[in-house]
């Protein structure tokens, strides 16, 4: 599969993911979480969904101009989302406040993204 289709994919799917998640959290978890972690949820929601439409981003990207930059900010966006969202989710689930300190690297692996996807964009 050309990396282009992969990123449309991951993006899809993790879109799809997002809006289960989000749907999950509004009728399932609200009274179930405190008002904290439900909005901790949230943000994992909010963030998984912004990073599934820069995947969309990448892989148009990917089939105009295929770029390593542009790669290598999908694959960030990938880890970002598992580790920035996921710590989050797992962390508003379980009350484990440790994976609080995980969250971080997912931010900077969003980050490194955003910037690789702007360096690809002016190298092109």
């Amino acid at each position: 599969m050309s990396a282009d289709r992969l990123f449309l994919l991951l993006g899809a799917l993790s879109g799809f993911a997002g809006v289960v998640l989000g749907a999950f959290a509004a009728h399932g978890l609200r009274g179930h979480l405190t008002d904290e972690m439900f909005n901790i949820f949230e943000v994992g929601v909010r963030y998984q969904i912004y990073h599934a439409l820069a995947l969309l981003v990448v892989a148009l990207a990917l089939d105009r101009w295929p770029r390593g930059e542009f790669s290598a900010a999908g694959w960030c966006f990938v880890f970002g989302t598992v580790v920035f969202s996921g710590s989050l989710y797992v962390l508003s689930l379980s009350g484990v406040r440790w994976l609080g300190a995980v969250t971080p690297i997912g931010g900077l692996a969003f980050l490194l993204g955003w910037l690789s996807l702007a360096w690809g964009a002016w190298k092109g």
